[in-house]
């Protein structure tokens, strides 16, 4: 079964990205062709990157850089929800994406951006660092407003067609799982 995580990219006190990942959860637990599971990068421990070898070279030397090897290693594909900060993804998304390498590759991500733009400039910026790390991002995302999906902010009440978009993002994201899986072979 094609297992896909849905990756809190925000660590902030107060963040909305949990709420956020707790409803697509709901979504695409209906869902039959995958199995989806929360990874909050707040219970990750990553510290800022502090690798002494470039992940490239694949010699982690940290408890926290094996382990989080392993949690990547464990995934087809990757549904990264993320705030945008100053017309930029969270530094410790971005952190994340640069601790490890291989374990990246030939695997199939997709974004659920939300923020005052719905992330759309953070999403951009992280299609960058996927296609760096062979990873192929999906075309289809969600933008979450905060005036409209937000409306008593911080609260989270997706507006009602979301889900559709949701649904566009996540076969997407299945077909290429499933399809990048005979290249990792």
């Amino acid at each position: 079964m094609t297992k896909i995580a849905i990756v809190v990219g925000s660590t902030r006190p107060g963040r909305i990205g949990r709420p956020v990942a707790e409803w697509v959860h709901k979504v695409a637990a209906k869902r039959t062709e995958a199995e989806y599971e929360i990874v909050d990068l707040a219970e990750q421990g990553l510290p800022l990157y502090d690798e002494q070898i470039p992940a490239a070279v694949g010699q982690y030397a940290g408890e926290h850089t094996k382990r989080w090897a392993g949690v990547v290693a464990g995934y087809d594909g990757f549904l990264v929800i993320t705030p945008e900060y100053n017309h930029a993804p969270p530094a410790a998304l971005k952190n994340a994406f640069d601790f490890v390498h291989a374990e990246w590759a030939n695997k199939a991500v997709g974004f659920v951006g939300y923020g005052a733009v719905g992330a759309a400039r953070a999403v951009e910026q992280l299609r960058l660092v996927a296609a760096e790390l062979s990873v192929a991002s999906v075309a289809a995302q969600v933008t979450l407003l905060i005036p409209g999906d937000f409306p008593n902010y911080p609260e989270f009440a997706p507006q009602e067609f979301r889900e559709a978009e949701l649904e566009r993002v996540l076969n997407q994201l299945e077909s290429w799982s499933k399809a990048l899986a005979t290249v990792r072979a």
